[in-house]
């Protein structure tokens, strides 16, 4: 098979029209001097302004090596540096050629050119536009003339089962790491990991990750700055804030810092969180509660890495990553005016949502192993569970009576009391049956105080005595949702999200409001009720 090289003209490497452009060592050139490479064809790719150079080279290749014929394109670049013209229209050149790798061996020289044609041409062979292999050029020993040495580079990675093994397990890891090590079997919530470290690494947007309170939100984000520190990506440090406990005039000087007699208090400098994060990861948690004036200083630091201690008319700077914790529907916020639209737009590039442990219930199972392994970290004790003992605690965990509340912290909690009262190191059946009576009446407490604190909102202890127990339940639950909807109509297409399929003209409104007329309630009775 005949040899075909592609290159593109350098116009320094290749450059020389008198007789001591011999002396030098010229890329395009010394591959056509090499006697166990033997080209055929050589297409060469040149600008307009570089014509008279490509007709030099073209000859000067026809003297060292007769056989070969030179083939020479213009390529018309307004900017050989911008990458979305080069790349255009190397690949209208590769689709207008005609290729017999049947019959012919294919080889793109990527040294000379500028960097942008060079990594094109690498993207070409890649995609396989052009069907070839990398061929890379390097001068001769120093203060040495000739040809040269070259290199050819196959870019098939199935020849090298190492390799792409090792980047599989490469990829296999940084997955593993971001879940803890924890063999998850939720379908949705592996896909979801496996997107959040793709974006980790090749990205520095701010990165959102919602999801109910408990669900592994601060955990997920230590576990994609120490992620990112083995990649030397980041330098600096973590810095965990918990929005909701930020209130009033601290809440600026927290966060950003303050100069001495900024206020009264304020005896000596403080740099403030988003300057301790510099060249690290900021995590907000709960970042639904700042005040509007954070917001404000917020987005003008992620967007311009600057901001104003108060008190100070000098910037400071600080280039931190930034990942946002919620529990809230930002978007709702946004509707309520309690959040801006602009901070939101900034930091939902990349949004996550982390489902609740009742939606990974498949994922008990291994997370029962890592509790228990944290268990023996931070007591020092070795704590098993029996055959039976496991599967009694995972038949009730993994059911719709489990209602996890509080999510993994329900699921440490539970771990670490069945651990501690362990006395024998081992878990027992009677160890699970004292835990699962004690879960099932902290969630039913906690599910019934709910209830009585949304109903006495509107009703008096006399009037709620008065309703069925059966029908309470039913009508917290109908004012939760009134509360958390725009409109009675709104309310109305969720409650009767199934039912109203069937009919031709549902009329949701008002069928919700003929409901709450049975108990002498109104809409604006119950909204107004619920409003701080």
């Amino acid at each position: 098979m005949g040899n075909v090289v592609f290159g593109i003209l350098g116009t320094n490497l290749d450059s020389g029209t008198r007789q001591d452009r011999w002396h030098k060592w010229r890329p395009s050139v010394g591959i056509c001097q090499h006697e166990e490479l033997l080209v055929e064809r050589f297409e060469l790719l040149y600008e307009p302004r570089d014509r008279e150079l490509a007709k030099v080279v073209s000859e000067d290749i026809a003297t060292v090596s007769p056989e070969t014929t030179v083939n020479l394109h213009e390529l018309g670049l307004n900017d050989p540096w911008d990458f979305d013209e080069v790349f255009s229209r190397l690949l209208e050149f590769s689709r207008s050629y005609t290729f017999q790798p049947e019959e012919e061996n294919y080889l793109l020289h990527i040294t000379t050119g500028t960097h942008v044609e060079q990594i094109c041409l690498f993207l070409l062979a890649e995609s396989r536009h052009i069907p070839g292999q990398l061929l890379q050029t390097s001068p001769p020993s120093r203060n040495q003339a000739g040809m040269g040495r070259y290199r050819i580079i196959d870019l098939d990675l199935s020849r090298y089962d190492a390799l792409a093994t090792r980047f599989n397990q490469q990829q296999y890891e940084a997955r593993s790491f971001l879940k803890s090590g924890i063999e998850t079997r939720n379908a949705g919530f592996n896909t979801l990991i496996e997107q959040i470290e793709v974006v980790a690494i090749a990205s520095t947007a701010p990165l959102l990750i919602t999801g109910p309170t408990g669900a592994g939100k601060s955990q997920l984000a230590r576990k994609t700055y120490e992620l990112k520190r083995q990649r030397d990506q980041l330098r600096g440090d973590l810095v965990e804030v918990n929005c909701a406990t930020l209130r009033g005039d601290q809440a600026m000087s927290s966060l950003f810092g303050h100069i001495k007699g900024a206020f009264t208090g304020a005896t000596g400098p403080r740099p403030g969180l988003l300057k301790a994060a510099d060249k690290g990861l900021l995590f907000l948690d709960e970042i639904g509660e700042l005040g509007l004036d954070e917001q404000a200083m917020l987005l003008r630091a992620i967007e311009q890495k600057r901001f104003l201690p108060v008190g100070s008319d000098k910037e400071v700077e600080s280039n931190f990553l930034l990942i946002a914790g919620t529990n809230r529907d930002l978007k709702e916020c946004v509707r309520e005016r309690s959040f801006r639209e602009d901070l939101l737009a900034r930091i939902n590039l990349w949004t996550f949502t982390l489902p609740g442990l009742k939606d990974r219930r498949e994922d008990i199972d291994p997370n029962l192993d890592y509790e228990l392994d944290r268990f023996a970290t931070s007591s020092g004790r070795n704590v098993t569970m029996n055959k039976e003992a496991r599967q009694r605690f995972l038949a009730f965990a993994e059911s719709s009576e489990a209602t996890w509340d509080a999510n993994f912290r329900d699921l440490n909690a539970s771990v670490t009391r069945m651990a501690t009262l362990a006395a024998s190191g081992r878990i027992t059946v009677a160890d699970v049956d004292i835990e699962i009576d004690r879960l099932r009446q902290a969630w039913t407490s906690t599910s019934t105080n709910r209830d009585q604190h949304t109903l006495l909102s509107v009703f008096t202890p006399e009037q709620l005595q008065s309703i069925d127990l059966f029908d309470q339940t039913q009508l917290a639950s109908v004012i939760d949702v009134c509360r958390e909807s725009k409109t009675l109509s709104d309310a109305g297409r969720r409650l009767f999200a199934a039912s109203r399929l069937a009919k031709k003209q549902p009329n949701d409104a008002d069928r919700l409001r003929k409901y709450l007329a049975r108990f002498q309630l109104s809409w604006d009775q119950i909204t107004d009720a619920g409003r701080p």
